[in-house]
């Protein structure tokens, strides 16, 4: 069918076609009807006068989107024909139509247990052949449109649950800080004043032993029993242990608003590395050692990195996603083996940072159990997991890849040896 569009100044015609039908048999005079025909309802129109010249032609890049195809052939008949193309996951989603003569049910069935969508009885019906290709046409049309809008949906549920988790995550670790905070600064600021105040009290007593070096015997009693020469350079001690602590806490701290930095909105020039040790730290219980398990060793082999514009809140939780996933790996190859071999070769999860030109890439890498060939096709899908039930939600790397190559214009890349280990791969522009 031609269409002539004209304007003030060009007159140009276009072709419009319903659709690519292949047509597939062994007798020059159906094939010379059904193209004609087929032509003439503006379709265009592929011929092949065996199945495998039809197979030959399915190799290409292009694809028909229908495919009408003779049952009884010569060399491969239409069933095996049939069998073959939607056994192979690059066309098996086009629609077969069988043309044949046999009128057995028994055909018939085995020919849609097969996979095809449709019989036309020769001799043809020409407006029927028109109107069965076309309502396929439509149906193959609309279950791609359905597919797609459903893959939509899943990237929407997946962004709307990955929005809802950092939020809920950031929340949750600025809560914790912010409540930890306040304490912990009363405590860091007093410490300083109590150890001023003791070594006031302990000079004190020292002169008090200086110029009053035999006190009544009462006095001398309680000296002894409470060995007050310890105490004196026990309580010292103990001040400066108690600073540690509170430095060690206010660490912390620092480390979860680090990590939630729940309140940036766009991006930031950030520094990854920190968002790393921040994450790191929240997750430092689950490398310890415990009655079930030996210690997981973790290598940090951080490179010169400069700073990164990304949401970094965002980029924390992924770091999360990932190391997680390398520690339930290595917990689930320790299950699956004996305590001698777990300790002949424990786990360990490497952590390498480099930048190379206007990127930087960072490695997560395990000797966990790996991924399957099977598996490692699916791994970025919504709720897809391997873990066992109440163990995941399928949720981490979909996520993961969500915001590194969507939010973040960049890449993660996998490789798996099943048994060894994984590594992941992130690739971040640096601008």
């Amino acid at each position: 069918m031609k269409t002539t569009i004209e304007d003030q100044k060009n007159s140009i015609n276009y072709t419009f076609s319903k659709g690519i039908i292949l047509v597939v048999d062994d007798n020059p005079a159906n094939l010379q009807v059904l193209s004609s025909f087929l032509d003439q309802s503006s379709f265009e129109v592929w011929a092949a006068r065996s199945g495998e010249k039809a197979l030959q032609r399915l190799e290409n890049d292009d694809l028909p989107d229908l495919i009408l195809l003779d049952v009884m052939m010569p060399g491969i008949d239409g069933f095996e024909i049939c069998k073959q193309l939607k056994s192979n996951p690059r066309v098996q989603d086009i629609p077969v139509i069988f043309m044949t003569a046999l009128s057995e049910t028994a055909d018939k069935i085995k020919g849609l247990q097969l996979g095809a969508v449709d019989y036309i009885t020769k001799p043809f019906q020409y407006e029927e052949v028109l109107l069965r290709i076309e309502n396929h046409l439509k149906l193959r049309n609309l279950t791609k449109t359905l597919i797609a809008k459903n893959t939509e949906l899943e990237q929407t549920q997946t962004q709307l649950i990955q929005a809802e988790k950092v939020a809920a995550l950031g929340q949750l670790t600025a809560g914790i800080a912010h409540e930890v905070n306040n304490p912990i600064n009363f405590i860091a600021g007093n410490l300083n004043f109590v150890q001023q105040y003791v070594q006031e009290v302990v000079s004190l007593l020292y002169l008090y032993q200086k110029y009053l070096p035999d006190p009544p015997e009462e006095i001398k009693t309680a000296i002894q029993k409470s060995d007050l020469n310890f105490l004196l350079n026990d309580l010292s001690k103990i001040i400066q242990s108690m600073q540690i602590g509170t430095d060690r806490v206010t660490e912390i701290v620092s480390y979860l608003n680090n990590f939630s930095r729940h309140r940036e909105r766009g991006k930031k020039l950030t520094n990854l590395h920190e968002g790393l040790d921040s994450t790191l730290l929240i997750l430092g219980h689950r490398f310890k050692y415990n009655a079930h398990q030996p210690s997981i060793k973790l290598v940090k082999e951080y490179g010169s990195l400069p700073l990164v514009e990304c949401f970094p809140g965002e980029i924390n939780q992924v770091f999360m996603n990932l190391i997680c996933n390398a520690i339930d790996a290595i917990e689930e190859k320790y299950k699956n083996e004996d305590i001698e071999a777990v300790y002949q070769n424990p786990g360990v999860i490497k952590i390498k940072t480099e930048a190379i030109g206007e990127q930087v890439i960072l490695r997560v890498v395990d000797n966990g159990s790996g991924i399957n060939t099977a598996d490692a096709t699916k791994i970025y899908d919504a709720f897809y997991t391997t873990k066992p039930v109440g163990k995941g939600t399928g949720l981490g790397l979909s996520i993961a890849y969500q915001i590194v190559v969507n939010n973040h214009h960049g890449k993660l890349t996998y490789d798996s040896k099943p048994g060894e280990g994984m590594e992941f791969i992130i690739e971040l522009p640096i601008r």
